[in-house]
């Protein structure tokens, strides 16, 4: 019997082991498909280095902004090629890792329980003290699209694999991952058009915020909102969409038709129902948010598994901090959350930090909302990056600063020193006794708070 089996190598399960393997030899890991994570192979890194292409570019054609005159021609037929050479590069590192790793810790295979104490992979029969479960997402996908319109049809995972870009591509959802793509294959010259089943963008809960980026995302990117796709059918080796707009049929035809409309944990796979029969329904596991605890017994599930925010750094941070849980079962104790911290990397980037203003408006605190716009921000305005603008969020009675949400530029940046402030416990008075440099994007941060002190005064 195994002190644990980790079921899943993606960030969750690999920063598990990594931790494990410090207190105990009697480990076993179990992994289905590719040995390394997500992140590097189909999702944080290769979509990064697209849109870095793709800004870069952007950057060069819209020069005039900072009263430059160029005249570029520009070749983007190795942009595809380049995207998976440096996801490659990210891959072989994570997988070097794993393959030093003991051969005897390891093995490749789908697993799914017996009982509470068992694992079955292929014909063979695992126990463990406890267990791990770090099986990650896979993103959604229409079936019946796919059956229509077969390699036409993209999600996440597999749109890095084009051999070149494509001239046209049909976008389904307005989300974290949707508005990415769609922005970076847009700013590459693909002809984009996006369908999105509300009003929202991205990750913005803020009703000022998200008007503000759905007026300036629109400006660029064709989002049709509040519609979408009525029929997809495969025509002449493309896809022909038809949807209606304002009470009128329309139609577009792309070469690809990518879906980003969120993602379904491989949980499914592991026969959770034989360790308990009311574990058939995985939107009601009962999971401890607090110590990640499956019920009442030694399993934990950690990552995006059991999660509605795949964030690969909460990710590894759950896989370090739960084998302690294993080791003491049953002395339990809360893995610290966090300060949270999202990011996405459309532009002007999205960033949310702390509590969100739906998260501070559902839990009934009281508090004051500061503002600054970042399109008369001097340091945006030399950029010519000034769009957008931010928020943050001060309880009215203790002043601390509670949370953030930014839509402007270097958005990753500011974000990770406000999430910093709020770990600190800053009250609205110290964070603005601390020294803001002239001229820099983070003196739109003082005005914000100073807006929040003159409601409060």
């Amino acid at each position: 019997m195994y002190d644990i089996i980790i079921i899943g190598a993606g960030t969750a399960g690999i920063s598990a082991y990594k931790e494990a393997i410090k207190h105990t030899q009697n480990i076993l890991i179990i992994n289905a498909g590719p040995w390394d994570t997500t992140c590097a192979r189909v999702g944080c890194m290769p979509s990064k280095v697209l849109i870095s292409i793709a800004n870069r570019m952007h950057d060069i054609q819209h020069a005039q902004e900072v009263a430059l005159r160029v005249s570029a021609k520009i070749d983007t037929s190795q942009v595809m090629q380049h995207v998976r050479e440096l996801r490659d590069h990210f891959t072989t590192a994570t997988l070097k890792e794993v393959n030093s790793w003991d051969d005897k810790h390891k093995i490749s295979g789908k697993a799914h329980f017996i009982d509470s104490k068992t694992v079955q992979v292929d014909q063979q029969y695992y126990q463990a003290k406890s267990f791990i479960i770090a099986v990650g997402s896979t993103p959604t996908v229409n079936s019946d699209w796919k059956n229509e319109l077969g390699d036409k049809l993209l999600s996440s995972d597999q749109i890095f694999e084009l051999e070149t870009l494509p001239k046209s591509l049909a976008v389904v959802g307005s989300g974290v991952i949707a508005i990415e793509l769609a922005q970076a294959m847009q700013r590459l010259g693909v002809e984009t058009i996006v369908f999105a089943r509300s009003r929202k963008v991205g990750s913005l809960t803020s009703p000022k915020l998200q008007k503000i980026a759905q007026t300036t995302l629109s400006e660029e990117l064709n989002i049709k909102f509040e519609t979408l796709p009525e029929q997809v059918k495969k025509f002449r080796n493309k896809v022909k969409i038809n949807y209606i707009e304002k009470g009128t049929q329309s139609s577009f035809t792309a070469d690809y038709l990518l879906v980003a409309t969120g993602r379904n944990s491989f949980l499914d796979s592991l026969s959770l129902e034989n360790i308990d029969s009311k574990f058939t329904d995985l939107k009601k596991l009962p999971v401890d948010e607090q110590t990640k605890q499956l019920a009442d017994y030694p399993i934990f599930i950690i990552g995006d598994a059991h999660s509605n925010s795949p964030i690969q750094h909460e990710a590894a941070h759950e896989g370090r901090t739960v084998i302690h849980n294993c080791l003491n079962f049953p002395k339990l104790k809360n893995i610290k959350t966090l300060t949270l911290l999202g990011i996405v990397f459309s532009q002007p980037e999205m960033a949310i930090v702390g509590q969100s203003f739906n998260q501070l408006t559902q839990s009934n605190v009281e508090f004051v909302t500061g503002f600054v716009s970042y399109t008369t921000q001097g340091r945006a305005i030399v950029l010519g990056k000034n769009q957008g603008a931010v928020e943050v969020y001060i309880d009215k009675t203790t002043r601390k600063f509670l949370g953030s949400e930014l839509f402007v530029e270097s958005a990753e940046h500011m974000a990770h020193l406000l999430s910093w402030m709020i770990a600190e416990d800053l009250t609205l008075d110290d964070i603005l006794q601390k020294p803001f440099y002239h001229p820099t994007l983070e003196e739109g941060l003082r005005t914000a708070f100073k807006h929040a002190r003159r409601q409060l005064e």
